[in-house]
């Protein structure tokens, strides 16, 4: 599909911007895969797999016990015996034994291999024990592999356990071990540089004018990438000055494959971003979404297959937009498998708007089935104290009569 985007420099109209799901679909065809590396198991958690993990066996590679007891054969029981003789003992990690006789026991703990000539496993609450012979409870129950795992019922040899694109969490990074790698394949983060623009921001814990503004923008969408896993993240400020920007964003570009900028790239005399990216030879895919906040978005690419991001300077638009367009991004230059999008239910209605809206929403913790959202709504695209105590935004379509309570929208995790 071809689409028409809005040229800027002119001022198309409303008419012409991108619907939120058009600005999509021109973000993510630009996507490049971030290149593999190979890490150590113990430095992967987080990171997203670029290769699949085969098993490297049966899984459990044996018949294996799954709780502490005694290991008898099952036909013994059906056959009436309820005393039984204590063979031996055997540990996890040790060669398995081989039952001496129907009437005989082997003690056995979890994670051990099943003795030969067992098939089930009494629990140790299930039995008593003395002078060598134990005496099965009248509730004690023996079918055929009771309390056992049987060999290679959770994966086989070749088998994929887990698959390109999953990201390694806790479980993942021990199936991979389970695997026998000590190194797996992943990709690389990509290297983030977040970029303030204006004269008028003024760093934390400076003396500050009553004209002034405190430089917030940068930390937010900082935490917000950390948080999502991205690591690898610098971040640097420019002044309201064309030549000083095209200097050092030329400069970023060269060792970036991110560009998350914020401010500059509206309409107004000073807004120096769009031009100083084009002089650099960075191509414009779009500049402007139908919707609120966030109409003034900015995406092109760099010569180098750099992808950059103009984010509107106002706060509110700042994270949405980073939301809803940069972690999606992020996440695909990863090959990232990322889960179907969440969906809540309104808890209550709202008023009508033209434009896709993104209202900042609380989930309310008694929902019972699907999440109920209820709104925060900013005073405004630079009213970011709003945001404080929510959980994220919902996505509401354009719709003049509004949505009424109880409606199914998407929702974004800051």
């Amino acid at each position: 599909m071809i689409i028409l985007r809005p040229d800027c420099a002119r001022g198309d109209n409303l008419n012409r911007a991108l619907t939120p799901g058009e600005a999509d679909r021109a973000i993510l065809s630009r996507m490049t895969p971030m290149p593999a590396e190979t890490l150590a198991l113990h430095l992967c958690r987080g990171r997203i797999l670029r290769q699949d993990v085969l098993a490297e066996r049966d899984n459990p590679p044996f018949d294996r016990v799954c709780m502490d007891g005694v290991a008898i054969a099952s036909s013994a029981f059906d056959a009436g015996s309820r005393r039984f003789r204590i063979q031996a003992t055997q540990a996890a990690g040790e060669l398995p034994l081989h039952l001496a006789a129907p009437d005989a026991a082997i003690e056995v703990m979890t994670g051990a291999v099943l003795p030969h000539g067992t098939d089930c496993v009494i629990p140790l609450e299930k039995y008593d024990l003395a002078a060598g012979m134990l005496t099965l409870h009248a509730d004690a129950g023996a079918e055929p592999w009771r309390n056992v795992q049987r060999r290679g019922s959770d994966s086989r040899p070749g088998v994929p356990m887990l698959t390109i694109g999953m990201r390694l969490g806790a479980a993942e990074v021990a199936v991979v071990a389970s695997a026998g790698l000590a190194e797996v394949a992943v990709s690389r983060q990509p290297r983030v540089m977040v970029i303030s623009t204006g004269n008028e921001l003024i760093e934390p814990g400076l003396p500050i004018a009553a004209h002034q503004l405190r430089r917030s923008n940068a930390y937010g969408v900082i935490a917000a990438l950390q948080l999502q896993g991205f690591e690898a993240v610098d971040e640097t400020h420019l002044p309201d000055d064309e030549a000083v920007m095209r200097q050092r964003l030329g400069g970023i570009l060269g060792h970036h494959d991110v560009l998350v900028l914020s401010g500059g790239v509206s309409k107004g005399k000073f807004d120096y971003v769009p031009a100083v990216l084009k002089a650099l030879g960075v191509e414009e895919v779009l500049c402007q979404v139908a919707q609120r906040p966030g109409r003034p978005l900015w995406f092109g690419v760099g010569p180098g297959g750099q992808l950059v991001f103009g984010l509107p300077g106002n706060p509110v638009s700042t994270l949405v937009c980073l939301a809803r367009y940069v972690f999606p991004a992020l996440r695909a230059s990863m090959l990232w498998q990322t889960p179907a999008r969440e969906r809540v239910a309104l808890a209550e209605g709202t008023e009508g708007r033209k434009l896709t809206y993104f209202m900042p929403v609380a989930l309310l913790p008694e929902a019972a089935t699907l999440a109920l959202a209820s709104a925060r709504p900013p005073q405004g695209s630079g009213d970011f104290l709003a945001l404080a105590g929510t959980d994220g935004f919902v996505e509401l379509p354009p719709q003049p009569q509004g949505h009424a309570a109880g409606f199914i929208a998407d929702f974004y995790r800051w």
